[in-house]
């Protein structure tokens, strides 16, 4: 999984953690729980503010 798949990294994230609230998720801790997943495999250098603030918008809209 990549950077860019901000859909499928949401949906693991809310099954990964069902006990967060995304939308008090700070970028770091986001950042750290996406290169975590098992699936994920790609370089910590390719993500930006933008592609995790898409990973928190779809993951409450993933709770919604």
């Amino acid at each position: 999984m990549k950077w860019t798949e901000v859909q499928e990294i949401a949906i693991q994230l809310a099954d990964a953690r069902p006990e967060v609230d995304p939308t008090r998720v700070n970028f770091v801790d986001l950042m750290n729980w996406v290169m975590a997943l098992p699936e994920f495999d790609d370089d910590p250098k390719r993500c930006g503010e933008r592609i995790l603030e898409g990973i928190q918008q779809a993951w409450i809209d993933e709770l919604a």
